[in-house]
């Protein structure tokens, strides 16, 4: 199993994705709108959380200068929110590997679980990715 380093989630990210995703809802965006919902303040975006994801997976060098494509992102879930001010690391299990049917590329098949400074579980789900594969393994 292979842990990220640790991202902390600010409020230009926020912005920044509101702005760049066009997802202005008050919930991201208004403080005192979200002062009156049930988390008691703005949460962050649940796509930006899956967005970082891939981000802290690449700070890891792991795939590198490999990584084809990303396949998908199954089974996702959005299990508790994320606040600004939280710090973020994702851990990714290996959970499959597979050739293609051309030999050259594979696929890897990762459990990504996005966790808070507390080590709780804030997203999860599948995120595989085609790789090349080692000259000599077609």
């Amino acid at each position: 199993m292979l842990t990220t380093p640790g991202r902390t989630i600010t409020e230009a990210d926020v912005v920044s994705f509101a702005a760049w995703t066009n997802d202005n809802n008050q919930v991201h965006t208004d403080a005192e709108f979200a002062a009156g919902t049930r988390y008691g303040q703005r949460i962050v975006h649940g796509m930006l959380g899956a967005s970082l994801c891939l981000g802290l997976i690449a700070r890891t060098g792991m795939f590198e200068g490999t990584a084809v494509a990303l396949l998908g992102i199954d089974g996702w879930r959005f299990a508790a929110p994320v606040f600004i001010g939280d710090t973020l690391t994702c851990t990714v299990e290996i959970v499959g590997a597979r050739p293609t049917s051309r030999g050259t590329n594979g696929i890897v098949e990762r459990l990504v679980t996005l966790r808070n400074q507390h080590g709780e579980t804030v997203q999860e789900g599948r995120m595989d990715v085609m790789v090349l594969r080692r000259p000599g393994l077609e």
